[in-house]
């Protein structure tokens, strides 16, 4: 059974699940990993989901609130023995759920071109590419998507 709450960033499930993401995305960035992790600091993110499986952290996500009814998903993950259950879906779901509680109309994210697994996730659950916003404008590994809630 998978039980997800709603916290913040101070969750230290939350922050323990972010490193082991760190260190995986530290591989798969390579070079790049330093321009993305500026970006990627969690101390502020007040909207965080975290995802149990047998009452054990398995999954996360979280979201920014942007202007104009805007929230950026960020620092998804699902650790190893936890993919391909549908966790990462769920997260997304109840971060969106959530989102729309607190009258955003509009998702936005971005994720890198060695993350096929994390391209597939957002265009399953509905979302499209985009062009690349913000700091990743002209970042060549970086894939940009939306969707409208």
């Amino acid at each position: 059974m998978i039980e997800l709450i709603r916290t913040n960033s101070k969750n230290p499930d939350f922050i323990q699940l972010v490193k082991f993401l760190d260190a995986d995305l530290k591989i798969r960035d390579g070079e790049d990993h330093d321009f993305y992790d500026q970006f990627n600091k969690i101390d502020t993110l007040k909207n965080v989901v975290v995802a149990y499986k047998n009452k054990l952290p398995i999954g996360c996500g979280a979201f920014k609130i942007h202007p104009e009814k805007t929230a950026e998903i960020k620092r998804m993950y699902v650790a190893t023995n936890g993919r391909r259950l549908g966790i990462a879906s769920k997260v997304l779901t109840e971060l969106e759920q959530w989102a729309k509680e607190l009258g955003i109309t509009k998702c936005i994210l971005e994720t890198g071109k060695k993350q096929p697994e994390a391209i597939a996730l957002y265009k399953k659950c509905g979302y499209t590419i985009t062009t690349n916003f913000g700091f990743y404008e002209n970042v060549e590994n970086s894939v940009c998507f939306r969707k409208l809630l």
